[in-house]
């Protein structure tokens, strides 16, 4: 099974998988998911992936699991490679695509859908520059995703 260009958190239930380019925050988005879990901003973040994951549809469902030479293993900037307890399988619930094109201030409603290997996803479009936590935060926290 080949591996995709992502990070991923457990949210509750659901996965958080985060997409980008090289260098746009999805370790620091995912580090950061994790500690707005500590401070109680939600209720439980553990990690799945960081940097490489494995997507499979699976029922109707995406599952996302961490590339197996890096589970457990996540990326901080300025300490380098730490290692944290993570969740071997998660149903992916949001996608979040970082220095997204279409992050607008008013997104369409066709950017916050999203297909991937047939799984038709809620989506959030974080435009290039734009902090992604309270966006996140937000869409995790403010009523069900479209």
């Amino acid at each position: 099974m080949p591996s995709v260009h992502a990070s991923a958190v457990l949210v509750g239930a659901r996965a958080v998988l985060i997409r980008g380019p090289s260098g746009a925050g999805k370790s620091r988005l995912a580090s950061a998911l994790l500690g707005a879990a500590e401070r109680g901003q939600i209720p439980f973040v553990l990690l799945v992936a960081d940097d490489r994951s494995h997507l499979e549809p699976h029922h109707g469902r995406l599952l996302v699991r961490p590339a197996p030479e890096i589970k457990g293993l996540i990326e901080v900037r300025g300490l380098g490679i730490r290692r944290l307890p993570y969740e071997p399988v998660a149903v992916v619930g949001l996608v979040v695509d970082l220095a997204a094109p279409d992050g607008e201030r008013m997104p369409a409603p066709t950017s916050a859908r999203v297909t991937i290997d047939g799984v038709e996803l809620a989506r959030l479009a974080v435009a290039p520059g734009a902090d992604p936590l309270p966006l996140v935060l937000a869409a995790l926290t403010t009523g069900p995703l479209p």
